[in-house]
């Protein structure tokens, strides 16, 4: 025997199905809003990669020397400061505050790079 089904009852189903998944706008607009934990600069070859860096409010940055020589991360504004990093050791900073956060390396004062947290 055949069963069939109204499209008014597929309907329904189709609506109470879409509520149990948790498939309404907000579930979408939720995983968007999620942000990044961390982010990573790269020390090499005399310079911070990425230069310049947008971030979200209350994100990690966090600054690994792959240099042979020692370098470090000052904040201009004395926000931050590291201490001299050698070879593979890292710094990291959580940015809690909306800013434009320009730092250099005390020993290279070329080297220079900026972190924007919005």
């Amino acid at each position: 025997m055949r069963r069939s089904v109204s499209t008014a009852g597929l309907a329904a189903a189709l609506v109470l199905g879409m509520g149990a998944l948790g498939a309404g706008p907000k579930s979408f607009e939720a995983s968007a809003q999620q942000k990044p934990a961390t982010m990573e600069v790269k020390i090499d070859n005399f310079s911070f990669g990425p230069v310049e860096l947008m971030v979200p409010v209350g994100t990690t940055v966090t600054w690994t020397n792959r240099d042979d020589i020692p370098h470090t991360v000052v904040s201009t504004d004395k926000a931050f400061k590291s201490k001299v990093l050698d070879t593979d050791e890292k710094f990291s900073y959580t940015f809690s505050k909306a800013g434009t956060f320009p730092y250099f390396c005390s020993i290279h004062p070329k080297m220079t790079g900026k972190v924007i947290a919005q």
